[in-house]
């Protein structure tokens, strides 16, 4: 049986590795799409593939169409069911989405429930892993949706995954992914209040992480963003701007469901700071900009600066 021919829309780090991995495996990856041509037309020429100009013409070009967008916003634009707007839903009858986005629940059912009307079908694979596991086939995989949708794309799936799980009906996996980045963003908070305070008291703060990690303050985030937030090494792997919509994702459940969360609430209102003053295409280690002693001040005198400086363009 010939492999099924894939496409992908929404091209940012996790999506045009996820494209290659699955190259690599021997997949035809016939249409890619993203709002910058620029990077669609690049890695389009990499992996001998298309870049069409239209939504519409991705759906035709594939069996298999992953969506990696940024929020229910860009995921609403690109399944809209408007009358005359380019869509990917526009002659879907017999395709498969796969929506990898970090997005609303209710957006999720939202989007099956308009593809099931088109006799398409949809699957969620919320993914807990980052760009690296992307590209080596590696992510782990929390899926949701029709069990029977899910069993007929796991070949595929195992190519991108070292682990997948099926969590349940819509809405379910993207339930748990809201809940895996509102407690890690809530760590990684967490983890750059200790050593801001650490670093305050003067303490060895290499010292302060050794000690973490053999008791109760161990944590994954200890792992992958103290040596981050010691050195301010804030390559972005994880946005703090990603991270304060996925606490917001988990709020807006709390809300529906009548809990409150107040660390939740905490960690939501530190990571809207950072992206209100202009820090949140930093990764989310970068939190500790706000917690260290004198770096925030610091941070707010340097943004003042660059705002005075004169314009170097001609007028």
């Amino acid at each position: 049986m010939p492999k099924p021919k894939i496409a992908f829309v929404g091209l940012g780090r996790m999506g045009a590795n996820m494209a290659r991995n699955l190259k690599d495996h021997g997949y035809k990856i016939k249409a890619i799409f993203d709002t910058d041509k620029k990077i669609a037309s690049d890695l389009a020429e990499e992996l001998k593939s298309e870049a069409p100009a239209k939504l519409a013409d991705v759906t035709a070009a594939a069996d298999i169409i992953f969506t990696v967008v940024s929020d229910d916003r860009a995921m609403r634009k690109i399944f809209s069911t408007a009358r005359g707007t380019d869509s990917l839903l526009v002659k879907s009858e017999g395709k498969i989405f796969i929506n990898c986005a970090t997005i609303t629940p209710a957006v999720h059912i939202e989007i099956a429930r308009n593809a099931k009307r088109r006799k398409a079908k949809t699957l969620e694979a919320c993914m807990a892993s980052s760009i690296s596991q992307a590209r080596e086939g590696t992510l782990y995989l929390m899926c949701g949706g029709e069990k029977d949708t899910y069993d007929s794309v796991k070949k595929v799936l195992k190519k991108m995954s070292i682990k997948k799980r099926f969590i349940g009906p819509t809405g379910k996996a993207s339930e748990i992914k809201a809940l895996v980045n509102m407690v890690m963003n809530a760590n990684t908070a967490a983890l750059a209040e200790g050593l801001g305070l650490a670093s305050a008291l003067k303490l060895d703060l290499k010292t302060v992480c050794e000690v973490f990690s053999q008791t109760g303050a161990n944590s994954r985030v200890l792992e992958t963003d103290s040596d981050d937030m010691i050195d301010r090494d804030h390559e972005c792997w994880f946005s703090a701007a990603h991270a304060a919509k996925d606490s917001g994702i988990a709020a807006t459940l709390a809300r529906s469901a009548k809990l409150s969360l107040p660390i939740n609430a905490a960690t939501l209102a530190q990571y809207k700071k950072m992206t209100a003053e202009g820090l949140g295409d930093l990764d989310k280690s970068g939190i500790a900009e706000l917690t260290f002693p004198g770096r925030h001040t610091a941070q707010k005198k340097k943004k003042a600066a660059k705002k005075k400086a004169p314009s170097s363009r001609r007028k």
